[in-house]
């Protein structure tokens, strides 16, 4: 059974589907999430907070998914173009990741900085909810990173970490691009004709 802070962040995405940001009340929230609005304030210190806490869930899933791509069967080329294919899934599943990943945020979602606040100027119940948001940029490093984590075979060269990041980067970046301007043919077809034919491992 999910705590109240998971059970409140559940509430709040439901809400979200049904109206825009602005119209959706705490009040109801924490009904539906079967909670106090006492409790919501003290785990979120305000509805901007929970906002906040709602779009870096949803950033740490797109994340968790590039993850269980990049750990997936296939060769190198393969893992990429299945993070790239995760990553238009999750953004035509999710408004929040979409804006995430694009920093087009419609007036249905909440209005969130991507810059963090300085710890100072919160209260001890919003610390939790209001550390830095990744932008479309921290996005595509925080992508290219992991891959080359995850890809990088043993007593790979300098080199070869090179042309795997680059390799990365363009994946993340040509995904993107798809999911602000889907291609007729999917991200597979360009991958294929993109990616270097050494990354095949």
């Amino acid at each position: 059974m999910p705590g109240a802070r998971e059970s409140l962040l559940d509430a709040a995405s439901g809400a979200l589907t049904r109206r825009p940001w602005s119209a959706v009340r705490m009040v109801e929230v924490a009904a539906s999430a079967g909670v106090s609005r006492q409790t919501l304030y003290n785990e979120f210190g305000s509805k901007d907070g929970i906002a906040r806490a709602l779009v870096r869930r949803e950033a740490d899933a797109y994340l968790a998914g590039v993850d269980r791509a990049l750990s997936g069967a296939g060769d190198t080329r393969e893992r990429l173009t299945a993070t790239a294919q995760w990553t238009l899934t999750a953004a035509r599943g999710s408004a929040l990741v979409r804006a995430l990943l694009t920093g087009c945020w419609d007036a249905r979602l909440p209005c969130v900085t991507l810059r963090p606040v300085p710890s100072s100027a919160l209260m001890p119940a919003q610390r939790r909810a209001d550390g830095p948001l990744p932008s479309p940029g921290d996005l595509v490093a925080l992508v290219r990173d992991r891959a080359v984590a995850a890809l990088s075979g043993p007593g790979a060269s300098r080199a070869e970490a090179v042309d795997l990041a680059r390799a990365a980067e363009l994946t993340a970046r040509l995904a993107l691009s798809c999911v602000a301007a889907p291609p007729e043919g999917g991200v597979t077809e360009l991958l294929r004709t993109a990616l270097p034919r050494n990354l095949t491992r």
